[in-house]
């Protein structure tokens, strides 16, 4: 049984983890790699370039939407696509560890549960809910609710 006291704390954690790794991995791969790095890699793998554009658009957008609680189950759900490709392009041959060469996908497949995790539980507390509010401009609730 899931304690109600503490499920909107740890709602609000994984909420918060989840949106900050999303930050991260687009300022890696705008102030590191470039977006042109991205881009070139991205076609390396016989995908798109323009599509790491779109890849760092939405770990951007996502990643913003999870930390407010904005749109958290739906951000959840749409960022869950961009894992499943990088295990399938990139870091499925390495093997399940992630620490072997390339990476593996044992990580990128735990974010992905994590997600759908999150996706469930909903937004948590502390969160920023544009549409559930009584006025078309959006307020901070301490409320737990999805």
């Amino acid at each position: 049984m899931t304690p109600a006291r503490t499920a909107p704390y740890a709602a609000l954690l994984l909420r918060i983890t989840l949106g900050g790794l999303f930050l991260t991995h687009f300022a890696l791969k705008l102030l590191v790699f470039t977006p042109a790095g991205t881009a070139a890699f991205f076609g390396k793998f016989g995908l798109s370039p323009a599509l790491a554009y779109a890849v760092m658009s939405a770990e951007f957008l996502g990643g913003i939407a999870l930390v407010l609680g904005a749109w958290t189950s739906l951000a959840a759900i749409l960022l869950t696509p961009i894992l499943l490709g990088a295990i399938f392009t990139v870091h499925g041959a390495a093997g399940f560890f992630f620490n072997n060469a390339n990476g593996g996908w044992e990580f990128p497949a735990f974010w992905i549960v994590a997600l759908i995790v999150q996706a469930l539980l909903g937004d948590g507390i502390y969160a920023l809910r544009p549409w559930r509010t009584d006025s078309s401009a959006a307020k901070l609730s301490g409320a737990y609710s999805s």
